[in-house]
């Protein structure tokens, strides 16, 4: 039995490497017959010597290729390991596949030409799918995302705040541009008691906080988001718990930012340390504190609103893109309104 370990300059090059649910892990397992983890920003092979060194090498290629091209398509894969001496099953099919992947043809490359001349698109893929703007209210709250430090959102539930905030800060985790993601929630019921909820503090918060965990999962694999997570890469936390902090290299975003007072909503902006970026999100409509209490995100938006720097995207009812109905149903309350 023979091992090998690599030094990984950061949690980005891991995911990169082990792909999609670990699908580029598994593939390498398989082809060279080897045991591979990750721990401590090393990542260890073990097996015979042939399939070990072979393996390394591999991921030596890969490493390259990510860092190069900002993602490792499965194409990437088999090439590498082909090179290698593995047997892939059709030799010809993987050298098909490189030649798409190098004129940009490939579904699975990260940065093509048409990403790059719109600013709008987010270079992420999920599921075999590409995360992008769906509107062009969409497409203005990317750009406001990119453009400005501080960027405050409204608009009626499915028009796609956090989720595309939520995207945003995933993308820059992935190019380095910040080496953390804090996602926020004001930790208030919807209009009812419920009264108490058991087990410890996580599972307490844990209705509050799923919405964002929900919009997560759609841009991270469950095992590599709770790894994140576990390494403090990802919080996921309620207003209250952000006091006394200061946040550099972060990539912040306020979820239901309706739902927080003002006193909380000043202490909350204030959290914003060196090379961070913060997004606000909320729907005014949906407010939920106790009558009399002002919104944090409405007495914000008349505060701060016209300070060059602080960008304002107001989304509306044309900019849903859940079911069908909802934009009816908005469109229905909003006519009492």
């Amino acid at each position: 039995m023979t091992e090998a370990t690599l030094s990984i300059a950061n949690q980005q090059e891991i995911l990169d490497l082990f792909g999609p649910r670990d699908q580029h892990l598994r593939r390498i397992r398989r082809l060279f017959d080897v045991n591979i983890t990750q721990r401590d920003g090393r990542i260890r092979i073990a097996g015979q010597d042939a399939g070990v060194q072979s393996a390394a090498r591999t991921l030596e290629r890969l490493r390259k290729i990510s860092r190069r091209n900002g993602g490792i398509s499965p194409g990437d894969v088999d090439q590498a390991a082909f090179d290698e001496g593995a047997a892939i099953d059709n030799p010809e099919s993987v050298l098909q596949r490189q030649r798409a992947i190098s004129t940009g043809q490939s579904s699975g490359i990260q940065r093509d030409k048409s990403l790059q001349s719109d600013q709008s698109e987010i270079q992420l893929q999920h599921g075999g799918r590409r995360v992008k703007p769906r509107t062009p209210g969409q497409s203005r709250y990317v750009e406001a995302i990119r453009k400005y430090d501080l960027t405050f959102a409204t608009g009626p539930a499915g028009c796609g705040k956090t989720y595309l905030a939520v995207a945003t800060a995933v993308e820059s985790l992935r190019a380095g541009d910040v080496r953390k993601i804090v996602l926020v929630r004001p930790a208030v019921e919807a209009g009812e008691n419920l009264g108490f909820l058991p087990g410890d503090l996580r599972a307490k918060l844990n209705p509050y906080l799923r919405p964002l965990m929900d919009a997560l999962g759609d841009m991270i694999d469950y095992d590599q988001a709770r790894q994140l997570m576990e390494q403090d890469t990802i919080e996921v936390i309620p207003l209250a718990y952000m006091r006394g902090r200061t946040l550099n290299d972060a990539f912040i975003i306020l979820d239901e930012a309706q739902n927080a007072t003002i006193s909380q909503m000043k202490m909350f902006l204030t959290r914003m340390g060196e090379r961070s970026k913060m997004v606000v999100s909320g729907d005014a409509t949906q407010q939920d504190l106790p009558r009399g209490i002002t919104s944090g995100l409405r007495d914000a938006l008349k505060r701060l609103g016209e300070i060059d720097g602080i960008g304002v995207v107001r989304l509306q009812a044309s900019d849903i893109v859940r079911h069908r109905l909802v934009q009816r149903i908005v469109e229905a309350y909003d006519d009492d309104q």
